[in-house]
């Protein structure tokens, strides 16, 4: 396991947990292929949405902070993965407003809730049914920015295109546009069409 993942070896650079809620400044972006032309791309947490989730997955189940990232990249199908940067100061958080306690092991912290935890996790349940929706969203929206350059510069084109296009909607024109549109909708759904079929 790599040094920067062991829960006990946090970077000297890191702000203490009481100068600010952790993880609330930082989007814990970690970069997947395609991403670096796109920039950042979308926001994964609101503020304090990382604390609320990972406090509900210790609540289910004593995890160790690797264990953690790996869960939450699994609730995104691996569209996103927090930075362990991310994910430690949080736990120290959690661990210092005595939600949770951590048990060293072997180098590494298993965390588990406390009652304060479950209390918290009670009176946030709602909050935490909008947490797991979020995710949702963001995973759909995550999948985009996974989409190649190019394809992302054709739909800019074709955004462009129709924006250009404002005020000259007559119905003929409704028609022919929504027509094109929606073919080559299909035609992108229905994949390359056989070599025989594009011969005939």
């Amino acid at each position: 396991m790599s040094k920067n993942m062991r829960e006990d070896k946090h970077p000297p650079h890191h702000r203490p947990p009481h100068l600010r809620e952790a993880g609330e400044d930082r989007d814990g972006f970690e970069k997947r292929p395609g991403r670096e032309r796109g920039g950042r791309g979308p926001r994964v947490f609101a503020p304090g949405d990382l604390k609320l989730l990972l406090l509900a997955l210790i609540a289910e189940q004593p995890a160790h902070g690797y264990d953690l990232i790996r869960k939450i990249e699994g609730l995104f199908e691996g569209a996103y993965c927090p930075s362990p940067g991310v994910i430690y100061p949080t736990l120290t958080f959690l661990e210092e407003s005595e939600m949770v306690v951590g048990d060293a092991q072997a180098g590494k912290k298993l965390y588990t809730v406390t009652d304060a935890g479950r209390q918290s996790l009670e009176d946030q349940a709602v909050a935490l049914e909008g947490v797991r929706m979020r995710i949702d969203v963001s995973k759909r929206s995550l999948r985009g920015h996974d989409r190649p350059p190019e394809i992302h510069e054709a739909v800019h084109n074709l955004r462009h295109a129709l924006q250009m296009h404002h005020g000259r909607w007559s119905p003929e024109e409704i028609l022919r546009v929504s027509e094109l549109l929606n073919s080559t909708a299909k035609a992108v759904v229905d994949g390359p069409q056989p070599a025989s079929e594009e011969s005939a």
